[in-house]
């Protein structure tokens, strides 16, 4: 997904022809080992990677919707999102996935800093910026920096509070209601709600 606004990501360098990590080589050999065994085809490997590659970041944008407009749902979401997304006909799978919910004090922001933990099933396909190096490390350090770079200024007397993901764990953010919504439909509120701001790095869009 591209971004509207002019900023500098942290950007990771080009890695096609960087070793393989040992993550991936374990990953290659389990699949060598699968295939060699017959236990699974080349043809279902494919079709799990691509109901993997298939969720965007409109799931989560409608979660979010329904958390603005249904109270209780909300509370759901905060309990477990996996359940109260199969509420909407989304199958998260296995690995839980906890919401942060963003108040008037607190801004959150999520980052893997051991290596890329993300939630793929609710979000899609990570952004470049989130495996980078760069986002990984600065954003621990420095998150009021980093966001800045993503065009999300908040004032001093938010707290930004980052959290760190894990292969059990993964989060997304559900951001503040943004004023002047009272108005639009379920389906509005969810165009108002990007990928960037299910992770933290940036803000609801205003409705136009």
């Amino acid at each position: 997904m591209t971004h509207n606004h002019p900023h500098v990501h942290p950007q990771q360098p080009d890695l096609e022809d960087a070793p393989f990590t040992e993550y991936q080589v374990m990953a290659q050999a389990m699949e060598e080992l699968l295939l060699a065994k017959g236990l699974i085809t080349a043809e279902a490997m494919r079709q799990g990677i691509e109901a993997m590659d298939a969720p965007n970041p409109a799931d989560g944008a409608r979660l979010v919707a329904r958390c603005w407009v249904d109270p209780a749902f909300e509370a759901r979401m905060l309990e477990s999102v996996n359940s109260a997304a199969k509420e909407l006909g989304l199958n998260l799978g296995q690995t839980p996935i906890h919401a942060l919910q963003d108040t008037p004090q607190v801004h959150h922001v999520i980052v893997c800093t051991l290596c890329s933990c993300y939630p793929t099933a609710l979000l899609g396909e990570k952004p470049d910026w989130y495996t980078s190096r760069a986002y990984r490390a600065r954003v621990v350090r420095e998150p009021r920096a980093v966001l800045a770079e993503f065009g999300t200024h908040l004032p001093d007397d938010i707290e930004v509070h980052v959290q760190d993901s894990t292969a059990r764990h993964r989060y997304i953010v559900i951001p503040i209601r943004p004023e002047g919504t009272d108005g639009l439909t379920e389906a509005e509120l969810a165009a108002c709600v990007t990928r960037d701001c299910l992770i933290g790095v940036a803000l609801p869009r205003k409705p136009r």
